[in-house]
């Protein structure tokens, strides 16, 4: 137990201190046929306060790669981010609003000079996912012709689009899974007009591990709290820990109250390797249990939620308008 607390206060201290780093929650999987990459941006990664004024979009991108980079054509790095974010079962049109919405990001992330003479990075806790064709290969075996094909059809279909919100290019945020609806930005970063809560169609049917839990026993529960406020009081019985749990607009846990002592959804995400913040906690059968539904921070685009959209025939740009009301979708040169 004393090595689950110390393991739970390490993973807290890095996130904290390393906002760049990959999502706190569990690692970020690289996709399957059964799912996305949960997102492109952490809880803990803040969207650059005032993007540049759209411009002209660069033929080539400088991609961070550890510690050197590579130059790639804009269209070809585009098809390593879809095929890793989004997998290629999806519908086309799940896949080409996936494709707007990671060059989008890519034009907002480059404009904020984050990583220096590069554009992006490959980490997904960071900027977006991206594999190379070697990795696809190995992960597509015999389905690798028929799925780059589609890949690559999905970005050249909306070759030059991006989202704009007046004259810059959107924050274009995306995850894996919602509960029911998409959270409002401004609750974890900076608000945008065009990341508010909207609704999101997925279910338990439509999401592998929409549903999931996690246990802690309460000394462990106790002290991991502990190691974030120490001022809160944990001397009364274990079922009297858990106060109220207070609910943002979209349904996640904004705020609980833990042994007297108020913790944001997001901390207690982050300290207990939590898929997303809508979950209920209760006390049973001598455990503490987290009941999560969905996965990921839940700002933007909901990559099932674009799935189920499209399988019941909403267009790319349907979707998009969806997850990112008030934006436009515009061709650059």
């Amino acid at each position: 137990m004393k090595k689950a607390f110390f393991l739970s206060l390490l993973a807290f201290i890095l996130t904290v201190c390393c906002p760049s780093a990959p999502e706190a929650a569990p690692s970020l999987p690289v996709p399957t046929a059964d799912g996305p990459v949960v997102s492109a941006l952490p809880a803990e990664t803040v969207p650059p306060a005032t993007p540049a004024p759209t411009a002209e979009l660069p033929a080539t991108i400088t991609l961070q790669l550890g510690e050197g980079t590579r130059e790639l054509p804009l269209e070809d790095y585009l098809c390593g981010v879809v095929a890793a974010e989004m997998p290629a079962s999806f519908p086309l049109e799940a896949l080409k609003a996936q494709a707007v919405a990671a060059r989008t990001y890519a034009l907002s992330c480059a404009a904020s000079g984050k990583h220096g003479a590069a554009a992006v990075c490959s980490e997904p806790g960071c900027c977006q996912a991206w594999l190379d064709e070697a990795a696809l290969r190995e992960r597509w075996g015999k389905s690798y012709a028929e799925n780059a094909e589609k890949i690559r059809t999905a970005v050249e279909a909306t070759a030059g689009q991006i989202l704009r919100c007046g004259d810059e290019p959107v924050f274009a945020a995306f995850h894996s899974s919602s509960a029911g609806a998409t959270e409002d930005s401004g609750a974890i970063w900076n608000p945008r007009p065009y990341l508010v809560s909207v609704s999101s169609p997925e279910t338990a049917e439509d999401v592998p591990g929409y549903l999931s839990s996690v246990s802690v026993w309460p000394t462990d529960f106790r002290d991991t709290l502990l190691s974030l406020r120490p001022e809160a009081d944990f001397s009364g019985p274990e079922s009297a820990w858990v106060g109220t749990l207070r609910l943002d607009g979209s349904g996640r846990v904004a705020e609980a109250v833990l042994g007297g002592v108020s913790f944001s959804g997001v901390e207690l995400r982050q300290l207990f390797s939590l898929r997303s913040t809508a979950f209920e906690l209760r006390y049973t059968g001598g455990l503490f249990v987290f009941s999560v539904t969905g996965f990921g921070h839940g700002v933007g685009m909901s990559q099932y939620g674009a799935k189920v959209m499209a399988g019941q025939g909403a267009s790319y740009d349907e979707i998009l308008a969806h997850y990112y009301p008030g934006t436009e979708l515009v061709f650059t040169a």
